[in-house]
Parts: structure tokens; sequence; C-alpha cells
């Protein structure tokens, strides 16, 4: 990171007149969990099918200190088991990373695996203040019985849960609208947070939000050149996005990203809807869904 890429990112939230960003998609994980998934994007892997540089390939210490840099005042770990008997040791790292890191929202995670609501209940009970569902790389149905008992969990705590359940960049066999539409049905209060505005099922997710107050979409990737090529957001959904302005949530990816961090920024701010909505986006919602202080 340069000192113009600090000062481009600082500018952006600067001249909205906000304090800062809150990023509620950002990847940290154990070392050696995190080099398999850069192994795996430098591959082209299969869910991805075409190059994906990572942008901020750093040490952990020095990826911190970029989202300090960059004025980012809160930000999540993003991290998720693709099998049974990960979560928990995942969780126990998660707690360990949020207790040595300003800043970063205690996040959790789970797997439909028994056992699985006590070690939920446990990182509630250690602070957790967010959870990561992948139904894509987990391959995993929301509405394994196993995991009732999880999703009453977090809706009864009201902890939000960033779960990537769209079909991109390739369809899973529990991806879409239905499946995590029946975990709704059932949990009603649960807050869920729909990764990458769900794309491409762009405007179902956007009914989805739309028939249930508690879902709240993040930005991850979403309106880039890099996700437009092969997923454009249709034009014509943009005025549904000024409609649920209260619950969209800026998420960026870092430092999974093939583009600079402030690509995501001027991205949104391409989308022509104003500089209220990039407050409420850039920060406000997610202050209020997560209790920080209000700009």
């Amino acid at each position: 990171m340069s000192p113009a890429e600090a000062a481009e990112v600082r500018s952006f939230w600067q001249e909205l007149g906000l304090p800062g960003l809150i990023d509620v998609h950002t990847h940290f994980m154990p070392e050696r969990v995190l080099a398999k998934v850069w192994a795996y994007f430098d591959a082209a892997g299969p869910l991805t099918g075409r190059p994906w540089p990572i942008t901020y390939r750093h040490a952990e210490e020095q990826r911190v200190a970029t989202l300090r840099e960059f004025g980012v005042e809160a930000f999540t770990a993003m991290l998720y088991p693709h099998k049974p008997g990960m979560a928990a040791w995942l969780n126990a790292w998660a707690a360990g990373f949020a207790a040595r890191t300003p800043g970063c929202l205690h996040t959790a995670t789970f797997f439909p695996e028994p056992g699985a609501a006590a070690y939920v209940g446990e990182a509630l009970g250690r602070g957790a203040r967010v959870f990561k569902a992948h139904l894509q790389v987990g391959a995993y149905d929301p509405g394994d019985p196993l995991l009732d008992d999880v999703w009453g969990l977090l809706a009864e705590s009201g902890t939000p849960v960033v779960t990537h359940c769209g079909s991109g960049p390739v369809p899973g066999k529990h991806t879409g609208p239905g499946p995590i539409g029946g975990v709704l049905a059932r949990h009603p209060r649960l807050h869920l947070v729909v990764a990458h505005m769900g794309l491409p099922e762009y405007g179902e997710f956007l009914d989805l939000a739309g028939r249930h107050p508690s879902v709240h979409l993040d930005t991850t990737m979403a309106f880039t050149a890099f996700t437009e090529e092969r997923a454009p957001f249709p034009p014509g959904l943009r005025p549904r996005l000024l409609d649920l302005q209260d619950r969209i949530l800026l998420g960026t990816d870092y430092p999974n990203i093939p583009y600079p961090y402030a690509t995501a920024l001027h991205a949104l701010a391409g989308l022509g809807l104003g500089p209220a909505w990039l407050r409420a986006v850039c920060r406000g919602n997610a202050a209020r869904l997560f209790g920080l202080p209000a700009a």
C-alpha cells in the first residue's frame, strides 16, 4: 500500500463527512488456512474459473495496519469451514484474533454437524458479534436439521450472519434464494446479511429483503468492473437499492480482491445514488446493526 492509496480511500469517506468506514466482509483466518485459500485463487479454481490476483497478499499485521491506514474503523474476520470438525477450531482462533485486534468485530462460524449448537452458544458466550456461513464452499443445505438450533440461537440473540447464499460465481446445490428463504420462514427474526448482494440473483435477493425486515445485503465485489463483466447488476434494479438504503452494508472481500480497495468504493459512488445513500452504506447501517457509535 502506498501513501497515495491510503489518501485516496480516506478522501472518499472524508468528503462524505464520515469519521471512517465499517467493512462487514473482510477475511482474516489462520495462516495455513489462508494460504490454501490464496493457492485456490492462484490456480483459478473451479469456483472462480478466471485469474484472480490477490492484491493484499501480506502478513497479518500488515493487512490489519492497511485497514487502519484506510480509515476502516471496524471490520470482520470472515472464516468458514468446508468440512466437519473445523468450525470450533476456527472459532477459537477467531476469538484470539479479535481479542488482540482492536476494531475487529469478533467473528465465528459453524457447519452442520453434531454439537454445532453447543459451540455456537459457546462462541456467543465469548462475545461473538457476527457469524459467517458459506453455503457454496461448505456445500451444505442451510435447512439441515443439524443447524436448526444454530439458526434459532442466532435469531434469538440478534446476531448477524453474513451468508454466501447467492449462486455466484457458479451455482451450488444449496445456493439461491430458495434454501436460505426456507430458513427465514422458520426463523423470521434472523439478521441475515446476504453476501455479494446475492449475485447473480440480485432481484430475487432484493425481493427476499423486501419480505423480511431483518435481511440485509452486503456490497462485496458487486458493481465493480471485475464483477460486472460476468454478473452485471441490472440497471433497472437501481431504484430498489434506494428503497433498501437502510439495509445495504459495505463489504469488500479484503484482502482477497483482484483490484485496489478504493475500486470498490468508487464503484458504489458510480451508481449515482447520492451522498446520503453512500453514508448509510459505508458506515451508518453497519453502525446501527452492530451497536457502534453513530457518525
